[in-house]
């Protein structure tokens, strides 16, 4: 008995071709956009100068460029006085997806601040990945605390101190979670 093969993908129809691609525009737009006014010759002040002393056909042209008289001003150039380097992104790759995967949770669900950082280090992040992406994730942790909370209550009835006891096992703080009980009006 054989099993069918899915064909492969053409290259041209992977995500991590269209991202090459994306960051080879990038790059030739960034460098394309730098000020090349010392390459473009002016013509505003530019006159052209002609004899009259021979055919038009075999007349040359010779181009003068003017100079600014007392009443023209010369166009300024800026001048730079110190060339900072770029500033170099202090977040990692591994950060960068450890924020993305906790927005990703919080997007779906409430969290704790610990519980968020649990979940991430399951997804094999790293434990101080996983607590960048938490504190990073711009979540209110005591707006979490009352979407657990209501959640919550939705599915069972509960105490307050049993509600309490409940998110402070999903590692909300006390302070939590008591905001938690409170909002749902217990």
């Amino acid at each position: 008995m054989e099993t069918e093969q899915k064909p492969k993908k053409k290259f041209y129809k992977r995500w991590w071709f269209w991202a090459i691609i994306v960051v080879i525009f990038i790059i030739i737009g960034s460098s394309g956009s730098k000020n090349n006014s010392n390459n473009t010759p002016t013509t505003a002040n530019n006159s052209v100068e002609s004899s009259n002393s021979k055919p038009a056909a075999t007349n040359p042209v010779t181009i003068k460029a003017s100079t600014p008289t007392p009443t023209q001003t010369p166009t300024s150039v800026p001048v730079k006085t110190q060339d900072k380097p770029a500033p170099t992104p202090s977040e990692t790759v591994s950060q960068r997806n450890a924020v993305a995967k906790a927005k990703s949770y919080l997007n779906y669900t409430a969290f704790s601040h610990d519980g968020l950082v649990t979940q991430l280090e399951y997804e094999q992040f790293s434990h101080a990945d996983a607590v960048y992406g938490a504190d990073n994730s711009g979540a209110n942790w005591n707006e979490q605390a009352a979407k657990k909370a209501k959640a919550y209550m939705e599915y069972s009835a509960f105490s307050r101190g049993s509600l309490i006891a409940q998110l402070e096992y999903d590692k909300f703080t006390q302070a939590q979670a008591e905001y938690g009980a409170n909002a749902v009006g217990l």
